[in-house]
């Protein structure tokens, strides 16, 4: 609370100060003064305003040179008080402004700017803010008479002078938001007086003399050093358009009267100093601002920062909104920067750009400009006309501008885009322009290496077959796919902008027209096909309005019949034969006799090998091809979202040509199929990949049946049925029962030419059913049964087994007194072969749908396990293995086939390629875990001389090699033996000499000079046939080294000699006391 709050009370105590201060001006007396103030209250001061005023406007008006400390303390005192109170008479108003300019002025050079301290001017800038804003009511009106213009220009000449010199990045700031104040546009938060048009008339004719200045003066600070920083930069602009629209508004200059200016001009003595802004001036002022409205536009629109950026964008809507018929000729220049600016990094550059160009657009809709749309389809023409050279000539930073100019000229022209559209030129050019920026690189070798896991070793989906498969992906997501890399670019946001741009021309052109242009394009040449088929895409998802951003609603939308007319006749250009099946590498043999689609690129090196049938392709080619195959199933699924559920009636041309990409060997081509089958199935509202798969199980059956009986021409439809086994489960089986018959069918007349094919799609399908119906081990099996009879014997069950043996004994005899004959012919048929029928005992029940497949299938692999072709032997290896497993629950079944399949394999390991012994040696493994006594004999007699000759062989080529040895064949080969030697042993239980034999061989590879893994590998064979024979494997380690002395219990007994007693410790003596602590 203040302390003096009446005007007499004040008076007493602020009179001795002042007329100290009158008598002696020192800064003491000042800060005595405003130390004084600060216990007046601010009605008090009002009414003391002028006395108190007086005698600091006295110190400023004395005569003789000042310190700047005085000064700045005289202004800044001046400064407080009119800032607590309000200026209320136009004179004091003026004086005072005349006072603060004296601080400023240089006393050897008038209108100048006198050389003084930062914080003097601080304070006289500040005190010429306050003043202006102390102004009470419309007396501020009072410094716009023209007998305020030398003041008035001295002023802004000493704000420009500070704001564009002086480091103080406060000071400049100050000064230009003083500058602001002065012309009556303040950005502060405080009520101003309103003023009417005639004042504001005034003010303009004022500051029309100072505009040339004054926006040369901005104009040079924009320009300026960035280090100078973003704000002074940002009211730079803002005055510069500030002042600008004030002169040059539309209102302004409709509403001026001349002749009333200049008669109110003329009674005043600076009448010649007052500016008449005639027709003349004007065009004359509009073509100087011009030059320098293109200087900013070149500096501010690329900013740095994006306050700058935005400002500017705020510069250009003033310009447009308020002074349209003055810069008409700069209308098409500054929409072309708003456009630029449509596409800026930062979001709210870009939301505030997008609301000025709606409203824009809506101003010329209004005021029914017509030039507007002819200034925009020029412009449009210019660009796509240019847009080819640019894209070669420039950096990513100035094509990403080119592009955002062009999506905002679309964007600008809205339903009226059709006009330009109508014309063959513009279209002509447009789309030229989309078709060469959009020019792919195909030139990264890697896209046509990589290659996705065949189904020997993952399931397309990376899970097996009975897991929740389809829903998982669909909650997985999509899977990563490659991005796309273009001649012309490297940005990503381009691409971005590019699809943009597309998805405008979509929504908002004629769909009919597009359409027909670009696939007359697409068909025109394999040069633009690529680019054609990505516009394509692009315009379908605009046209439904997904994932486009536009500023007004399109007035009529496509109708889904057009949408599906459309589509179809797409869909079925991009899978006809010569667009689908294009050759995508030269290794698969899926490719064979596809060569006569491949389009031929006169522009592209000539092939590997000269002469061949693929002279003419190069891995640019099949680059390429890659690539356009992609591109259509992206199309494919972008069609999807576009119908939603209508989609299910394209579903039958689309589902089967989209499974087949998915089992394609090209990775990107799998991974995008993929994606696409995914967009499909969430479109048509299908649950699963699934469900969606066995909804339409009718149609692929039979188009799957139909292309396997002319396999020649339709060479991928094994990889259909791939896919369709591995987004499924055990209730698919009974429904494609036929279908797996007709596969069969396919290999027994195809099998030279797609047995490798037709095998990879019997794996998927027995991996398939591997998983559909697992069975118990038969380690598990045998061990339950054995538990279970050595537990469950009762004394009642045992009287009853004797009882039944009397019985059958005597009925053998001949002696049946006393015997039920009926109820013995009942029970002996009970206890035999559960398959064979009471009725009928001579025919067997009929085998579960999964074992008779597998039985076909194996028949099938005995066939062809001697093949010539090492590929194809390892793939039926692979299939038989499936197969055993899924046969093992039924012996019965199983072990003909086994004793048929024997020869065959032997063979495979005795008299083979090491790749298909390795393969056939895991195969023997899975034989010996499910048939187990079966094969013992055949083991015994077949493999195991075979075996333990070569292992004996090479442990004397390992025993030397060195660590390069561990990347061989025959090191893999040694290695994976040995890991399932011990397991084979022990699973046949084989006989005393076999495991002598066994023994014998894994002893050299106890020796420490072997790869540790083969020596870890040997130990367990060792650790195996303990499990058989622990005391012959005992004796034999100790024959080789016996690390203890073991003495009889009783000295009557011989003393114990074993071979390994008394040696000294040698290469083998680590893994022998190692096995024998652990046996």
């Amino acid at each position: 609370m203040a302390i003096f709050d009446t005007p007499t009370e004040a008076f007493k105590a602020l009179r001795p100060i002042c007329v100290v201060i009158t008598k002696e001006q020192t800064i003491n007396n000042i800060q005595c003064l405003q130390s004084q103030l600060q216990n007046v209250g601010d009605a008090a001061l009002q009414d003391l305003q002028e006395y108190v005023l007086f005698p600091l406007r006295f110190a400023l008006r004395t005569p003789g040179p000042k310190q700047d400390r005085f000064l700045q303390s005289v202004v800044e005192c001046i400064n407080f008080i009119i800032s607590r109170t309000c200026v209320r008479s136009q004179q004091l108003l003026c004086e005072l402004f005349s006072d603060l300019s004296l601080c400023l002025s240089s006393p050897g050079h008038p209108g100048k700017l006198a050389i003084t301290s930062e914080e003097l001017k601080m304070a006289a800038v500040q005190g010429f803010d306050a003043l202006l804003h102390s102004a009470y009511g419309d007396i501020v009106l009072a410094l716009y008479k023209p007998d305020m213009l030398p003041a008035q220009g001295f002023i802004i000449s000493i704000l420009l002078t500070i704001a564009e010199r002086e480091k103080s990045r406060q000071l400049q700031i100050h000064a230009l938001k003083c500058l602001l104040t002065l012309i009556l546009q303040c950005d502060c938060s405080e009520m101003h007086c309103s003023f009417d048009n005639s004042d504001l008339i005034r003010v303009g004719d004022l500051f029309a003399s100072f505009l040339p200045g004054i926006t040369l003066g901005m104009t040079r600070i924009i320009s300026g050093d960035v280090k100078q920083g973003h704000l002074v930069t940002t009211y730079a602009i803002r005055v510069w358009y500030k002042v600008v629209c004030i002169v040059m508004a539309n209102e302004q200059l409709s509403n001026i009267q001349h002749e009333k200016n200049m008669n109110y001009a003329a009674k005043s003595k600076h009448a010649e100093l007052v500016i008449h802004r005639k027709p003349e001036w004007v065009k004359s002022t509009v073509s100087k601002l011009d030059v320098l409205l293109h200087k900013l536009c070149s500096c501010a629109a690329g900013n740095s920062h994006w306050k700058v950026r935005l400002e500017f964008i705020e510069l250009v809507h003033h310009l447009l909104s308020n002074c349209s018929k003055s810069f008409k000729d700069s209308i098409s220049h500054l929409l072309e920067i708003l456009v630029r600016l449509v596409g800026d990094e930062r979001q709210e550059v870009q939301t505030r750009c997008t609301q000025v160009l709606r409203q824009v657009s809506e101003e010329c809709v209004v005021w029914e400009n017509k030039d507007f749309t002819d200034v925009l389809s020029e412009n449009l023409h210019a660009l796509a006309t240019a847009l080819p050279r640019l894209m070669r000539t420039h950096d990513d930073q100035s094509k990403f501008i080119s592009l955002s100019l062009l999506l905002g000229y679309l964007k600008l022209l809205g339903s009226k885009v059709n006009i330009v559209l109508n014309s063959t030129v513009h279209l002509g050019r447009l789309s030229k322009a989309l078709i060469q920026i959009l020019e792919l690189d195909v030139t990264d070798v890697k896209i046509v290496e990589e290659r996705q896991l065949t189904s020997e070793a993952a399931n397309l989906h990376q899970s097996t077959p009975c897991s929740s498969s389809s829903n998982d992906l669909m909650t997985c997501g999509k899977p990563a796919t490659q991005r796309k890399y273009f001649k012309y670019f490297n940005e990503e946001r381009i691409f971005t902008l590019l699809q943009q741009v597309c998805r405008v021309l979509g929504y908002y052109g004629n769909l009919y027209l597009l359409v027909d242009h670009f696939m007359e394009l697409y068909q025109e040449s394999v040069m633009y096909r690529k680019q054609a088929a990505l516009v394509i895409n692009e315009l379908l998802l605009g046209s439904a309005g997904l994932d486009v951003y536009v500023l007004h609603e399109k007035e009529t939308p496509v109708s889904t019949e057009d949408f599906k007319a459309t589509i179809t006749s797409i869909v079925e250009e991009y899978t006809s034969m010569d667009n689908w099946h294009l050759v995508t590498n030269l290794d698969s043999e899926n490719e064979t006799g596809l060569n006569k689609n491949q389009p031929q690129f006169q522009g592209f090196t000539e092939g590997f090998h000269s002469g061949s049938q693929y002279s003419s392709l190069t891995v640019h080619t099949m680059n390429s091809n890659i690539w356009q195959i992609c591109i259509q199933l992206e199309g494919i699924g972008y069609f999807a979202r576009v119908l939603n559920k209508e989609f299910r009636l394209v579903l039958m041309t689309t589902l089967y040509p989209v499974l087949e990409k998915i089992g394609a060997e090209t990775l990107l081509i799998s991974q995008i199929a993929r994606s696409t089958l995914v967009d499909m199935c969430q479109a048509c509202g299908y649950a699963s990949l699934q469900e969606m798969i066995n909804q339409n199980l009718d149609y692929l059956v039979n188009t799957i049946s139909l292309n396997l009986r002319r396999l020649d021409q339709h060479p991928h439809t094994p990889r259909v049925i791939n896919v369709m086994f591995s987004y499924s489960d055990a209730s698919f089986l009974p429904l494609v029962d036929d279908l797996v018959q007709d596969v069969l069918l396919s290999l027994d007349h195809y099998h030279i030419e797609k047995a490798q094919l037709i095998f990879t799609v019997l794996h998927s399908l027995l991996t398939a059913l591997a998983c559909w119906f697992p069975s118990v081990d038969p380690v598990q099996k045998k061990g339950k049964s054995h538990e279970a009879s050595k537990s469950g014997i009762t004394a009642e069950e045992i009287q009853s087994f004797f009882q039944e043996y009397q019985n059958l004994k005597r009925l053998a005899e001949g002696d049946i007194e006393g015997i039920d004959l009926d109820q013995t012919e009942c029970e002996i048929p009970s206890q035999a072969d559960p398959n064979v029928s009471c009725d009928h005992p001579d025919v067997k029940k009929e085998l579960p749908t999964h074992i008779q497949i597998s039985k076909d299938v194996m028949e099938r692999c005995i066939h062809l396990l001697s093949d010539k072709s090492i590929k194809l032997r390892l793939k039926v290896l692979d299939v038989l293995e499936l197969c055993v497993i899924v046969l093992q629950s039924n012996l019965n079944e199983l072990l003909p086939m086994v004793h048929r399949a024997w020869s065959p394999i032997v063979q495979r390991l005795i008299n083979d390629d090491s790749l298909v012994v390795l393969r056939a040696f895991k195969v023997l493994c899975t034989l010996a875990d499910t048939c187990g006594d079966f094969l013992r004999n055949r083991v015994s007699k077949d493999i195991m001389p075979k075996v333990t000759r070569t292992l004996v062989k090479q442990a004397s080529v390992s025993v030397k090699a060195g660590p390069i040895y561990s990347h061989t064949l025959p090191y893999k080969l040694q290695l994976a033996v040995l890991q399932g030697l011990g397991k084979l042993c022990e699973k046949l239980e084989l006989c005393e000499t076999d495991l002598d034999m066994v023994a014998s061989t894994c002893l050299p590879y106890l020796s420490s000079r072997q790869p540790l893994k083969l020596q870890e590998a040997a130990c367990s064979v060792f650790y195996h046939l303990a499990e058989v024979d622990p005391d012959a494997t005992w004796l034999i380690l100790n024959d080789l080294y016996c690390p203890d002395a073991y003495n009889p219990p009783h000295v009557s007994l011989p003393p114990i000699q074993l071979l390994g007693m008394g040696k000294q410790r040698n290469e083998f003596t680590d893994n022998v006391i190692h096995l024998l602590q652990n046996l």
